[in-house]
C-alpha cells in the first residue's frame, strides 16, 4: 500500500504541480496543465478520416504503448526480458521468435502487409477519401493490378503515398477490408486459424503468460476497467508499423479494448506527431494520460503537459490498475 502511494505521489508530483496531494482524482486537476495542447496535426492536409467524433462526455483519454508496455515481445527476442527476471533466455527468445512469426504470417495472409508494407499509414482511414464506396464482396485483390502498379514505380515516399487515381482507390480497398476484418475478428482472431493453427496459438500465449509472469493479464486489467467507463477510452500509439501492429493487437487479444479507430503508427511521423492528431481528435477538454516505458513517449507527453505513467516492471501494472480502481487516474 505504501508502495502504492508513492507511486501515486510520484506521478502526480514529477512535473504537475498544481495537483496538492496524491489522493486528488485527475479529472480536477487544473485545466490549463493538463488541457493544453500542441499545435496543428502534420499529417496529410485534407480532412480524411471518418472515425466516429468523440462522445461528448467523454473526459479521459488514456493514450497507451504497446511493446514492453502491455506486451512484452521485443525484449523477448534481445534476451533482455530473461535477464532482468532470471528467466531462460533461450526459452524467451524462442517464444519471442514463434510469436514474431504468427504475427507476420497473420499480417501477410490476411492483412495485405505484402502488399502495404512500402504503403504503411499512420492510421487506417488516411486514405479513406479516395475509397468510392464499391462492394467489395466479389473483387479480387489477388488480380487487381495493384502490386505490379506499385513494384514498377515509386508510389508510396516517406512524405506520403502519391498514387494516380485508380491505384489509390485499391490501396483504400485494402485498408476497408482490413477494417473490416479487425472488426469481425478482433473478439476471434483464432477463428481465422484451421485447428492445428489455433491450437498452436492458444498454447503459445499461455507459454508467454507463464514466462512474463501474466504481464499482458495485468497490463489488460487497466485497459479493460477503461474500456467499462463512458467516459474514458483507450488509444494505442504504436512504434510498430500499422498492419504489424494491428496483427500484434489481435493475437495478444487488444481488440476488444482498442478499436481500430483508436490505433496509430508512430513509424513514420514519430509519437509527438500522433500525440498531436490525437488532441486534434480529441480535443483539449478532455485530460490525457500517456502510460508507457519509453523515452519518446515520455517527451511527448511532457512537451503537450500530460501526465506520463511508467511502466517498468510488473508492480507498475498492478499500482496503475489499482489508482484507477480507486479513481485516482
Amino acid at each position: 500500500i505504501i508502495q502504492f502511494f508513492l507511486t501515486c505521489a510520484c506521478f502526480f508530483l514529477g512535473d504537475f504541480d498544481t495537483v496538492q496531494s496524491p489522493s486528488t482524482p485527475i479529472k480536477d486537476l487544473d485545466d490549463r496543465t493538463c488541457r493544453s495542447a500542441g499545435s496543428k496535426s502534420r499529417g496529410r492536409g485534407r480532412k480524411n478520416n471518418p472515425s466516429p467524433p468523440p462522445d461528448s462526455d467523454l473526459e479521459r483519454v488514456f493514450v497507451w504503448d504497446l511493446d514492453e508496455t502491455i506486451i512484452i515481445f521485443h525484449s523477448l527476442l534481445t534476451g533482455t526480458f530473461a535477464q532482468k527476471y532470471g528467466k531462460d533466455s533461450p526459452t524467451a527468445v524462442t517464444l519471442g521468435l514463434r510469436m514474431e512469426e504468427m504475427i507476420f504470417n497473420l499480417a501477410d495472409a490476411h492483412l495485405f502487409f505484402n502488399d502495404l508494407e512500402e504503403c504503411d499509414q499512420v492510421h487506417v482511414d488516411d486514405v479513406s477519401s479516395d475509397d468510392n464506396g464499391q462492394d467489395l464482396s466479389s473483387y479480387s485483390f489477388a488480380t487487381d493490378g495493384f502490386r505490379a502498379a506499385a513494384s514498377s514505380t515509386t508510389l508510396c515516399l516517406p512524405t506520403g503515398v502519391r498514387g494516380g487515381v485508380d491505384w489509390m482507390r485499391k490501396l483504400a480497398f485494402r485498408y476497408r477490408r482490413v477494417k473490416e476484418l479487425y472488426n469481425t475478428y478482433k473478439n476471434n482472431v483464432g477463428g481465422l486459424f484451421g485447428p492445428a493453427k489455433r491450437e498452436a496459438w492458444i498454447q503459445l500465449r499461455a507459454d508467454l503468460e507463464v514466462l512474463t509472469d501474466s504481464w499482458l493479464s495485468n497490463a489488460l486489467k487497466s485497459l479493460s476497467l477503461i474500456s467499462t467507463r463512458s467516459n474514458s477510452v483507450n488509444v494505442l500509439v504504436t512504434t510498430t508499423q500499422l498492419i504489424p501492429a494491428l496483427s500484434k493487437v489481435l493475437l495478444y487479444s487488444l481488440g476488444g479494448v482498442f478499436p481500430i479507430e483508436n490505433i496509430y503508427s508512430a513509424t513514420k511521423i514519430g509519437k509527438e506527431s500522433c500525440f498531436e492528431r490525437i488532441i486534434q481528435r480529441f480535443g483539449r477538454k478532455v485530460v490525457y494520460v500517456v502510460i508507457g516505458d519509453g523515452v519518446e513517449e515520455e517527451q511527448a507527453a511532457k512537451k503537450n503537459n500530460m501526465p506520463f505513467w511508467r511502466i517498468s516492471s510488473h508492480s507498475d501494472l498492478l499500482a496503475l490498475h489499482q489508482a484507477l480502481e480507486l479513481e485516482y487516474l
